[in-house]
């Protein structure tokens, strides 16, 4: 209890530092830049903390997610999303959001996170790959899922708002697929998804992040 009080009491002096950095909300880019390396500089330090130090993610009790080689324009729509409360009610996050990120700084975390490539973790069930690669070339038509790289791309590497898949932690993949519904089907850009994932069995769905996760 007294390891997670510090905890908190840290993230919370880090929020408060970059709160201050970071400016009105319709600041521009060049308040980032005439603020120094600090505000920037110090957000991208917290993001690592829990999402590695290459953006690589974080495999472990709680899970985090892979952002190295996301698009800008979907990581920018989750900030968004986090900031308006229709992602989560994770206190972290959203005191980040609130506190510290004005659209200028949302577009230079993005545009870090989008030039790092560290290699996948892997780690996933590779027998269930070949099963995933199937699923996301072709689909399954005959449960109306369409193939994944319709939209995400035949390498996974995503489009503007689509996020990229390639890498992704196994984990993290089948949590998100398997509760699309309630942690994402209240987002409008996200509904498009609800009747996909919930057309996935479990299986599929771990074949499908075993595939992504180590796609480079």
């Amino acid at each position: 209890m007294k390891v997670i009080s510090l905890r908190l009491a840290l993230q919370t002096t880090v929020f408060a530092f970059v709160a201050s950095a970071g400016g009105a909300e319709g600041a521009g880019a060049g308040s980032i830049v005439a603020s120094g390396r600090g505000s920037v500089e110090a957000k991208i330090e917290y993001c690592m903390d829990c999402h590695g130090p290459s953006g690589q993610g974080y495999r472990g009790f709680l899970t985090m997610p892979r952002l190295a080689g996301q698009t800008p324009e979907y990581l920018e729509a989750q900030l968004r999303a986090f900031l308006e409360g229709r992602r989560g009610r994770n206190l972290f996050i959203r005191m980040a959001t609130v506190h510290g990120l004005n659209p200028s700084m949302r577009a230079a975390l993005a545009a870090r996170f989008r030039h790092l490539n560290p290699p996948p973790f892997g780690g996933a069930p590779r027998q269930l790959a070949a099963t995933g690669a199937r699923i996301y070339e072709e689909g399954i038509p005959e449960a109306n899922v369409p193939a994944c790289l319709a939209c995400h791309g035949p390498e996974a590497q995503g489009q503007y708002e689509i996020p990229r898949l390639a890498g992704q932690l196994f984990s993290y993949t089948t949590k998100t697929l398997s509760n699309w519904g309630k942690e994402r089907g209240q987002n409008p850009a996200s509904t498009i998804m609800v009747p996909i994932a919930h057309n996935l069995t479990r299986s599929q769905i771990d074949a499908i992040a075993a595939y992504v996760s180590y796609l480079k």
